[in-house]
């Protein structure tokens, strides 16, 4: 009987829990994806957009934490990351073990958003959030002058840039698991703002840094998913053996 380790999967700004729905065929056996959904997108699309993380977080924590399998890990892109982080907060409030290992990708760490996100605590209008966009690379042209999607994108979008802009530090315990790092080397977050996530843990971290820019885990979809299996292995060998102790 193969040992499953659960890998809780993030979405970043505009997004649903469907952009990780590719992996799920081309991870090994013993990793089971569970991408979560947030409310507002997707199949929880009727429900209210949030615009306070930790709000958020706890929301979910509490909506997961009844069919949370340990071990598991957390892993979020961009806003994912830092709602990661937060859902690792929320679960230990909650009295559940922590996750095995939290992945921070394409993000500055929380203590270093000062800069990376100035002028996002206020809601931006329909240009400003298409033009955004355009400067992440991530969006067609086509897809933008698509004023049926963006209407329906539009709104997701501008809740997700408060949920980040309006986010703030706070002072608590750190984390005792792992915290792997991952950037993209023409991403917007510097060499210091990703370094600054190992503030987050008592445990081990590391960056690993990939060609492309902010939607490298799309460019290189490949060698993310090869960091995630070759970081949590030595979990789960190690969940394997005490299996069979």
């Amino acid at each position: 009987m193969v040992t499953k380790l659960t890998l809780l999967c993030l979405p970043y700004s505009g997004a649903s829990a469907m952009v990780y729905s590719r992996w799920r065929r081309k991870l090994p056996e013993w990793l089971q994806l569970q991408p979560v959904e947030l409310p507002g997108r997707g199949a929880r699309f009727g429900e209210p957009l949030h615009t306070e993380m930790r709000a958020l977080a706890m929301q979910l924590a509490r909506e997961l934490r009844s069919t949370l399998k340990a071990p598991y890990a957390l892993f979020g892109h961009s806003l994912g990351a830092l709602l990661a982080c937060e859902m690792a907060h929320a679960f230990r409030e909650l009295g559940c073990p922590e996750p095995v290992a939290l992945f921070a990708s394409g993000t500055a760490a929380p203590t270093m958003r000062a800069d990376y996100d100035r002028g996002f605590a206020e809601p931006k209008t329909d240009g400003q959030l298409i033009e955004q966009l355009r400067t992440l690379n991530g969006t067609s042209e086509e897809v933008l002058a698509n004023e049926e999607l963006m209407s329906l994108t539009l709104p997701i979008l501008r809740a997700d840039f408060l949920l980040c802009g309006r986010f703030q530090p706070v002072q608590r315990p750190l984390l005792k698991c792992p915290v792997h790092v991952l950037g993209g080397k023409s991403d917007k977050a510097t060499t210091e703002q990703l370094i600054g996530w190992s503030k987050e843990t008592h445990g081990s971290f590391s960056v690993d840094m990939l060609a492309g820019g902010h939607f490298f885990i799309h460019e290189h979809e490949a060698k993310v998913l090869r960091v995630i299996k070759d970081q949590l292995e030595v979990h789960h060998r190690r969940g394997a053996m005490a299996a069979t102790a």
